[in-house]
């Protein structure tokens, strides 16, 4: 039987950039579908499946950092590996880039035999992995508003001590302020800011009793102001201070050893 060939899905709004990575990918017998926009891009890519995708950063409206998230919030596409195209040479975008499940950052302007390489290497270290984990459960099918629920989840939760307002969030993952607001009253019960908070306090509570951080340092992680203001909403959650919540777990674990 022959080898299926490699699907490869290229996002970017100025794909004649790459023309040259483009066609030596086809020549060297990979199948290559073209989106140029963050939105249209995650869409094909639900409906395609395509073996890797090739994700411009720079683009109008959602860049390509929100097309990353939101298809790592979708199980039928948080498998399929991404390779940043960025133009910017700064190490805080690679970094965001790979933060957000990116699995290489290649500038542009790009040699197209070095993107043949890599593609090359990811492809096979997908393949493996999905050999090893191969699992017979089948896929969580989830909607459109489920699946930016879970990537603006995951952008609050790496963004917790130093969010930016809620129409910024909301663009993190693909969408607008006011509906993200009704996709959280809608799946959740509660406006996005109520959500934020209680993330805090979670978030909180992990350190206390996971940690030996100061209350300043917790509070700064978390995104409240001060130590004091940590501590009043902590008390208000919790009906504790969080220096007796850090006893209590210390207490709890010390029991148990």
């Amino acid at each position: 039987m022959t080898p299926k060939q490699p699907f490869v899905l290229v996002i970017d709004d100025y794909p004649e950039d790459i023309r040259g990575t483009i066609e030596l990918l086809r020549a060297e017998g990979m199948r290559i579908n073209l989106a140029t926009d963050a939105r249209q891009g995650c869409q094909r890519a639900q409906a395609l499946q395509p073996n890797l995708i090739l994700l411009d950063v720079r683009m109008p409206g959602a860049d390509g950092f929100a097309a990353c998230r939101i298809l790592k919030a979708d199980p039928q596409t948080q498998d399929i590996p991404v390779i940043f195209l960025s133009s910017a040479n700064a190490d805080a975008e690679r970094l965001e880039g790979l933060v957000n499940g990116g699995v290489d950052y290649i500038l542009k302007p790009c040699l197209p035999m070095e993107v043949l390489a890599r593609v090359r290497i990811h492809l096979k270290l997908s393949s493996r992995r999905a050999r090893d984990e191969a699992s017979p459960e089948p896929e969580t099918l989830l909607s459109p508003e489920e699946v930016t629920l879970r990537a603006a989840m995951r952008f609050i939760q790496a963004n917790l001590g130093d969010l930016p307002e809620l129409g910024e969030i909301a663009s993190k993952a693909g969408t607008h302020g006011k509906r993200l607001s009704a996709i959280f009253r809608e799946n959740l019960g509660v406006t996005v800011f109520h959500w934020i908070r209680e993330e805090r306090l979670r978030r909180g509570r992990e350190l206390l009793a996971d940690s030996h951080l100061g209350m300043q340092d917790i509070a700064d992680q978390i995104g409240f102001r001060d130590a004091g203001n940590f501590a009043t909403a902590f008390r208000e959650r919790m009906g504790v201070t969080p220096t007796a919540y850090r006893l209590s777990m210390q207490a709890r674990s010390d029991g148990d050893d």
